[in-house]
């Protein structure tokens, strides 16, 4: 949670803060995350406006993940820009709370609660949006042989000389074929006495 009232609720009022927090749990996705037991750097800066806090800011933080390519631990640093706007709490004419579920379009706002906003939602959608889809270790990774899962990377040359299944009959008669040749090849030794 963050606190603004040092802000205040003048607008053009600014305020910028610098913090370490550890790191929300499950934050990324299958392939590649912040570490639940990494710190999360934050940089913000708070302006008020007519209708609440404008909060800029740029999170840091280290990933950890795999090559989606060749499966090798890849480490990473993040960097993830984000604003959002926290309203004030809206009051009717006699300065109660008006109902923040009145309104189904009031359901995306994000509110103050007692001069108090927590940035953890922001942050989440903002780091996960920041993440690489497919992580690789480098541009060029060749990845895993798709027959018997070598690293190609290790292996340039690696190959199998594969045999496409619908053709494995036709293959064994070809050898079949080729091998009924060889046996009756004539023999090319001069006239055969018998012959005359």
């Amino acid at each position: 949670m963050f606190d603004t009232h040092e802000l205040g609720r003048r607008p053009g009022a600014l305020q910028r803060l610098s913090r370490s927090v550890a790191a929300p749990k499950d934050l990324g996705i299958e392939v590649i995350r912040v570490p639940d037991d990494a710190t999360v750097d934050i940089d913000l800066r708070l302006e008020s406006v007519m209708e609440g806090v404008l909060v800029t800011g740029t999170a840091r933080a280290p990933l950890s993940g795999e090559c989606v390519r060749c499966l090798e631990p890849l480490e990473r640093e993040l960097e993830a820009d984000f604003q959002e706007m926290f309203s004030y709490p809206e009051a009717d004419a006699r300065g109660r709370i008006a109902d923040p579920g009145a309104d189904d379009e009031e359901d995306d706002i994000l509110t103050l609660e007692d001069g108090m906003f927590d940035l953890e939602p922001v942050l989440r959608d903002a780091v996960v949006l920041a993440l690489p889809l497919q992580p690789v270790c480098r541009e060029d990774c060749p990845g895993l042989c798709p027959d018997c899962g070598a690293r190609l990377a290790e292996d340039p040359d690696h190959h199998h000389d594969a045999v496409d299944i619908r053709w494995a009959a036709l293959q064994g008669l070809a050898d079949t074929i080729q091998g009924g040749e060889k046996e009756n090849t004539p023999r090319d030794s001069g006239d055969d006495p018998q012959e005359k």
